[in-house]
């Protein structure tokens, strides 16, 4: 690897650097400000109230890093939950044909939102907010009210803790490492990993080398429907209901964790593990101000849009000095 390669490797993980520092400031202050902050289990809870949320992420990252967005993961999230507590709650079927008939149709309408950016050639802002606008519409036409769900798999995965020595975590914990995992190993270890970071960094350069750029599309909006299906069906876990008022902004909380864990908006550059970080530093900011406890709970928005108006200045500084 020569030295100008080398450059550029390292400026790319700058981001990640600024995020990972970060987190552990905050990490920091809080414990010197607040007793009992300074605890494993407060680092656990942050995983355990936002496993949905990181989940959701993963599948953004995949989309970011193709130099796509997708709005409409907080509506797929909340039309997850209206279904799932409908099918069982209000028509009896058991939760293992409920779940995979959820992730399928999260699948399902992820691709075809990218054969309608790849085939029609427009705007993914558009077409994920269409697809916003008709997956909240949905929810409402199955009710206009909130669904308590009472089924004990439910209710038992909801309350259910995993030991680890004096601390816990919930499955929903365990599954969301497992997609961080398989993400991880996905974008960097097979084809489609690497067609995903080529596409990022030109489109125009993808087709020229022969790349399967529609397909690469598709696949990648997916995969971002599937992980908001999930997603959803980790948050009825976490909420036992379903409701058409769920996960509204979320789509705004997971491109603010994919951008401030440092992958580049424009694409073709960034690392799963920033978006795990970045979920962190979100939960974190959520953590210190319920610590705080004078502060709104709008105070977190302000915050978030602080960084991530900071992240994405440091992103355009990173990228001009590439130029």
């Amino acid at each position: 690897m020569n030295a100008n390669a080398l450059l550029t490797r390292v400026r790319g993980q700058i981001p990640l650097l600024v995020t990972s520092v970060l987190l552990v400031s905050m990490f920091t202050a809080g414990s010197v400000q607040y007793d009992g902050f300074f605890s494993g289990q407060v680092l656990l809870n942050l995983l355990i109230d936002n496993a949905f949320l990181l989940v959701v992420a993963v599948g953004m990252t995949f989309v970011v890093l193709t130099g796509g967005i997708d709005l409409s993961v907080g509506a797929v999230v909340a039309l997850s939950t209206m279904v799932s507590a409908w099918l069982v709650e209000r028509q009896g079927w058991p939760p293992l044909l409920v779940i995979p008939l959820v992730l399928v149709m999260g699948t399902a309408g992820g691709w075809v939102m990218g054969w309608v950016i790849h085939a029609f050639e427009i705007q993914p802002f558009i077409v994920t907010l269409a697809g916003m606008f008709l997956a909240r519409g949905l929810c409402y036409m199955i009710s206009i009210e909130s669904i308590s769900i009472t089924d004990p798999s439910y209710t038992a995965m909801a309350q259910t803790r995993i030991p680890l020595g004096d601390l816990f975590v919930s499955p929903s914990v365990v599954i969301a490492l497992l997609v961080v995992a398989a993400g991880f190993v996905v974008l960097h270890y097979t084809r489609l990993g690497r067609n995903v970071y080529a596409l990022g960094g030109s489109e125009q350069s993808a087709l020229l080398m022969g790349l399967p750029v529609g397909r690469t599309k598709t696949t990648v909006y997916a995969i971002s429907g599937f992980c908001s299906a999930l997603g959803g069906v980790l948050l009825t876990f976490y909420m036992l209901s379903g409701y058409g008022l769920h996960a509204v902004g979320l789509e705004l909380d997971a491109i603010a964790a994919v951008v401030i864990g440092g992958t580049l908006l424009t694409g073709g550059s960034g690392y799963l593990l920033g978006t795990l970080l970045g979920v962190l530093v979100l939960g974190l900011i959520q953590t210190i101000i319920s610590f705080q406890g004078t502060l709104s709970s709008w105070w977190t928005r302000i915050v978030i849009g602080g960084l991530l108006f900071v992240f994405i200045v440091l992103q355009r500084l990173i990228t001009a000095r590439r130029r």
